[in-house]
Order: C-alpha cells, then structure tokens, then sequence
C-alpha cells in the first residue's frame, strides 16, 4: 500500500513517536492524518491535513466517535502506550490493569472499531507499535512486558482474522526510543524518527513484521532457547559482560 494520498489516523501523536509518525506520513504525501490525543488541543490543526481527535483509547465511547468522525480511514497506526514501571508479583493491579488497558485493550478497540471501515474502504492497514519487550522481560518491567506480549500476540492474530478482507497487519519491535519514557536510561536508544520510518516503509513494502533496532533483533533470535540461558544472554547483554 502507497501511503500518498493515504487517509491515516495515528494515536498518541502530540508527542515522541506518534508527532513522528504524523511528520513522516506529510512528507510522503498523505492526504489526512487524524492526530488523536488525549487531550483536547495537544495537536494542531496543520495546513499538510493534520486533523486533531481528542482520543482516549481506554474510553470506548470516544473510539466509537472516533470512527463515527473518521470513516474514511486507510491506515490505522495503533501507536499510543504507557509504562507505569510496575512488578506483577509485588505491583499495584490498578496500575497493571492500567497498562493492559492501554497497551492491549486500548489497540483491540480501535482495531475492532475501525476494522469495517477499512474494509469498506478497500482493506488499508494497521501497524501495531509493539516493543522487544514482548518477548522477555526485567525486574519492575513485568506489567509492561505482559501488555505487549499480548500487544504482539494481538497482532498475529488480526493480521490472520483481517487477511480475508484485504488488510495488511504489521508489528513494529524496538529496544529503547529516545523519548520521554526512556529518558531515564543511559541505555542505547534508535531515534523516534527512524522507527516510524520503519514503520511506514513495512507498510508500502508489505513487511508484516519490523525489527527495528540491534536488540529487537538479538532479543527475538534467543527465542529458541531454554528459559534459563535466554534470561542468562539477555541479562549479560544488558550488562555489557
């Protein structure tokens, strides 16, 4: 799919890779970028057809009006998430209940909300951004890492239920991003600016998965290994032994 001329809407796009993601969809010719946001007026409206949405992707009363505004969609970028940095075992289940809420729940709404207008409107596409952390995960990163392993297992499963109508699902795995919610680490970061450009290329070239960095992809080629010597060279590369 040709994203020029492509009619698209983003979540979570006031901010780190979703402002991203709207710049690099102008540049390639967009013809309508929804820029949903929490809240009301974090995106302006732009004279390269940036039209703002106040969304909450929790809220399934603003999704529903959402499409109801949008019905023109092509391309669906599930893109909005948080991180509360909570344990499972020890952690706060309002705060993991609040990650699965936006992390896994919040990207099925909007899935399952702008699946007919896709469709309807010639099959188009969804690009989940995912994270490597859905395959393994760390000390205080079990709330998160749980919420996008299911983020990722959301994606397969679309990706197979929509293939009838035409659309073409595509996951996005990263290590850390240069954004705010990584500000903290001191760890490499792959700039917001070429993730969403790998983002958007898997979308023109038909990729439906995208490993977007070093450690998305040292991540994912340890899959096949026992439990105990995945975490032991995970942990070592993290620690730079």
């Amino acid at each position: 799919m040709q994203l020029k001329n492509a009619v698209v809407l983003v979540t979570g796009a006031n901010r780190g890779i979703g402002s991203e993601f709207v710049a690099q969809l102008k540049k390639r010719g967009a013809a309508k970028i929804y820029a949903a946001s929490r809240k009301p007026g974090a995106v302006e409206a732009g004279v390269d057809g940036v039209v703002p949405i106040t969304l909450d992707i929790t809220d399934p009363l603003q999704i529903a009006a959402a499409a109801e505004a949008a019905g023109d969609v092509q391309v669906l970028i599930n893109n909005a998430g948080i991180s509360t940095n909570t344990s499972l075992v020890s952690g706060d289940v309002a705060s993991i209940r609040r990650e699965m809420d936006t992390n896994f729940f919040g990207p099925l709404l909007m899935t399952q909300a702008f699946a007919p207008i896709l469709k309807s409107n010639g099959g188009g596409a969804i690009l989940n951004v995912v994270s490597a952390l859905s395959w393994f995960t760390s000390p205080g990163a079990g709330a998160y890492a749980a919420s996008k392993a299911a983020a990722w297992q959301l994606t397969d499963s679309t990706r197979l239920e929509l293939a009838a109508q035409g659309t073409h699902v595509v996951g996005v795995h990263m290590g850390l991003v240069d954004t705010d919610m990584a500000a903290g680490s001191q760890a490499p970061k792959i700039a917001p600016s070429a993730l969403a450009a790998a983002g958007l290329d898997a979308i023109e070239s038909g990729l439906d998965e995208v490993l977007a960095d070093d450690w998305a992809r040292f991540v994912k080629s340890g899959l096949a290994l026992a439990p105990s010597e995945r975490y032991a060279q995970l942990f070592a590369a993290q620690s730079g032994s």
